[in-house]
């Protein structure tokens, strides 16, 4: 090797890329195919951080019972692209790969993960080193931080990196919950849905639950949510009694933040409100909590207590001006990459 071609390297821009990761889902719509699934979440400390000996026996009663319910709730969202969270994921990866090109004029490597399942972490890691990527910005698609969540990613990250003799230079997105541009994006949606069938007597806003100790212990989960409700409903110009922030999908017998979700729906068919509108801001993208828990069996709840209209809004999914929010996330994130 010439002096020059030493020289050439050495002045060559380190090339970065992007690893968007979200939760995760099942293969396929099947017992075996979620019994995996729900093995591997459930074992992870940092969604149950319950004593491992006693949830050890705990999940194996899971695993044997839940696997076939869970299955059939699947089968009832899946699509011809598969499941919906890895079929909207994939969509936004490439999205956003198209509009970093747009904004950047540079072929920004993009690679999608799941924390749990298929893609996996390890896979988008090596996809991202064939492609002579020496620096990651990691992306959890999770508007609002939690332990359970995005630091997750983050242990999955360090363990990965424990087999990794060249390791890269790493960046974080840990959270945008108040990014001014991820409020308009939702109350733009919001606001297209009252376009389309007129403006509930409620809007609430429903984010995934967390047990109540994970606040008490410093997690800013509950916190990050309830300033999202706030600037979303300051955003739209709502009085206080037009909207309300709950929380979902709990399960287990302790006390979970509330107010819960399926209880405040219960309530407001019993107390004659009429008609609702629901919005999860917690989701990049749709999935099982959203299309079949918030959607389906939610809806169920209310409308069985005397409600008669409820429309659920869709997550962000690959709306542009989501892709627009999460590629300027990308460039706010890597400054300083693209010069040296």
């Amino acid at each position: 090797m010439t002096v020059d071609q030493q020289d050439s390297i050495a002045n060559e821009k380190k090339k970065f890329g992007v690893m968007m990761v979200n939760l995760g889902t099942p293969d396929a719509p099947t017992p075996k195919a979620v019994r995996a699934y729900l093995k591997e979440f459930l074992s992870d400390v940092r969604v149950v951080d319950a004593p491992r000996i006693i949830w050890w026996f705990v999940l194996k009663i899971i695993l044997l019972i839940r696997p076939k319910p869970v299955s059939e709730a699947y089968a009832s969202i899946w699509t011809d692209e598969g499941s919906p969270l890895l079929a909207i994921s994939k969509k936004q990866a490439k999205a956003v790969k198209v509009h970093l090109k747009e904004v950047t004029g540079d072929d920004i490597p993009v690679e999608l993960a799941m924390t749990y399942g298929s893609p996996s972490i390890m896979n988008a890691a090596n996809a991202l080193r064939a492609q002579n990527v020496e620096r990651i910005l990691v992306f959890p698609m999770y508007p609002q931080f939690s332990s359970s969540t995005t630091a997750a990613i983050y242990d999955k990250m360090s363990d990965l990196l424990k087999m990794c003799p060249h390791l890269p230079e790493m960046r974080w997105v840990r959270d945008y919950h108040d990014h001014p541009q991820y409020i308009a994006a939702l109350a733009r949606s919001v606001k297209e849905q009252w376009q389309k069938s007129g403006q509930s007597e409620k809007l609430l806003m429903s984010f995934h639950g967390v047990p109540k100790r994970y606040t008490e212990k410093g997690d800013p989960y509950e916190y990050h949510c309830r300033k999202t409700a706030d600037l979303l409903a300051e955003k739209l110009e709502l009085k206080p009694e037009q909207w309300l922030c709950t929380f979902q999908s709990r399960f287990g017998r302790e006390e979970w933040v509330k107010p819960y979700t399926d209880e405040t729906l219960k309530q407001w068919g019993k107390d004659g409100i009429k008609s609702v509108d629901v919005i999860c801001p917690a989701f990049a993208a749709d999935c099982l909590e959203t299309l079949e828990e918030i959607q389906v069996e939610n809806m169920e709840y209310f409308t069985e207590e005397g409600g008669e209209v409820y429309n659920y809004i869709p997550a962000l999914n690959d709306n542009p001006d989501h892709i627009e929010l999460l590629t300027d996330l990308v460039v706010q994130h890597t400054q300083g990459w693209d010069k040296i």
